[in-house]
């Protein structure tokens, strides 16, 4: 790639090099099938936000700290887990990650307090962050044949497990709020025990990563710029994720309806459409309409009937997939540091906005009125879509061969790292 125009994927990435997207060994399988249950964690309490807060007697900016603590971790576990993997392995690093989330997942639906499970969710936070930021480059290092289709299947199980939190957040919160943790607790202990048994240690990296390595690559002005606006847009799409369950008001089925359709655009628009955006238009001009759109979108959402709310709710999935997509790329391949370094450094500026979001979405409800939170929202989506107009020449991609998936290689994802 040279500019802004993406680089594209293989043409057909079930074939490559002997390799396909089902032919694949039992290591592989395992660390996606577990990697499905730690995406559903994102989305898994959703569609019960409002079911966890009549049950604990809390307020809605009190229940939105599930994510606010959930996520604060994550970015500054993006520090710690390429330190991590680089000196105890991948194999590990996964097991370590399983077993926090199955520990901390067990203790959120005992929680007696929503502080008590506020506290949780932060440790289930540093058990995904440490399974997710690994599992990708230990799936691809486990395939058999070319890689594609390999990322392919790691990208399916990224929108698989986004569109599934929330249907299996109705389906067990339907019948008590606790239930959905308890589920996923078990769901994690059966891939524990298959990355156990299936998946071999891989070797480690040449070179140990430091903590201050992440931080050390944000003085690249690209990828600072990346970041920033990666932030702006982050607190757009966590006031969607975290805030819009109390606006719509729904029961946990038609909630989890909802949200899984906009797990289902997200996944279509990042794995099938973004790339061919990208090629025809350049990635800065689809990011920079995406972003538009995408503010325009919550406007209509915060102002609308309940229908309408609905709707937009829904649509956003598809904006959020391609932001998703052409941002990660971006950060990859905009400056010349090592690509897991890069992404430590532009995640862990990034979150911080997905921590906020759900916290200070509920308080600027109390402070004003329902539809101010999503002008917020909005306008700092509109901020992302400036900083990348703005730093268009900063943001241009030098490097030859950043595409997605092929970034992806080096343990990525256009979401969940």
């Amino acid at each position: 790639m040279s500019g802004t125009k993406s680089g594209g994927h293989a043409d057909d990435p079930f074939q490559e090099g002997g390799g396909s997207l089902l032919r694949q060994p039992k290591a592989v399988w395992a660390t996606a099938g577990a990697s499905v249950v730690a995406f559903m964690g994102i989305g898994l309490v959703d569609p019960i936000l409002p079911s966890i807060a009549r049950g604990l007697h809390a307020s809605n900016s009190q229940v939105s700290l599930l994510f606010t603590s959930y996520f604060l971790i994550t970015a500054f576990a993006m520090l710690v887990t390429g330190f991590v993997s680089s000196r105890i392995g991948g194999r590990k690093t996964l097991l370590a990650g399983l077993a926090l989330v199955v520990a901390f997942a067990a203790l959120s639906g005992m929680s007696g307090s929503v502080g008590e499970l506020v506290g949780f969710r932060a440790g289930w936070g540093l058990g995904n962050a440490l399974f997710v930021s690994t599992s990708l480059a230990v799936i691809v290092g486990a395939a058999a044949g070319g890689s594609a289709a390999a990322i392919l299947l790691y990208e399916s199980a990224l929108g698989l497990g986004m569109a599934c939190g929330p249907l299996l957040g109705a389906i067990l919160g339907d019948l008590k709020w606790r239930y959905p943790f308890f589920g996923t607790a078990v769901l994690m202990a059966i891939g524990f025990v298959a990355i156990t048994a299936f998946l071999k240690e891989q070797p480690r990296p040449a070179r140990k990563t430091s903590l201050l390595d992440p931080l050390r690559a944000l003085g690249h002005g690209g990828l600072a710029s990346a970041a920033v606006a990666a932030f702006f847009y982050n607190y757009a799409f966590f006031t969607v994720l975290a805030f819009t369950p109390f606006v719509l008001d729904m029961s946990p089925y038609s909630s989890g309806g909802v949200f899984f359709a906009w797990g289902v655009l997200l996944a279509v628009f990042s794995v099938l459409v973004a790339p061919r955006l990208q090629h025809r238009f350049g990635s800065l001009k689809v990011l920079g309409g995406s972003l538009l759109l995408l503010a325009a979108d919550l406007l209509v959402l915060g102002y609308g009937d309940h229908t309408t709310a609905v709707v937009c709710t829904v649509l956003s999935g598809a904006f959020i997939g391609l932001n998703n997509t052409v941002f990660t790329e971006l950060a990859l391949g905009v400056s010349d540091a090592p690509r897991p370094v890069a992404s430590a450094g532009y995640n862990f500026v990034r979150w911080f906005a997905a921590a906020a979001a759900p916290f200070l979405a509920p308080k600027i409800e109390e402070w004003t009125d329902l539809h101010i939170p999503f002008v917020v929202a909005a306008a700092a989506a509109v901020a992302g879509a400036g900083i990348v107009a703005v730093r268009r020449r900063a943001l241009t991609i030098e490097a030859a061969e950043p595409a997605p998936r092929h970034a992806a290689q080096d343990g990525v994802s256009a979401f969940a790292n």
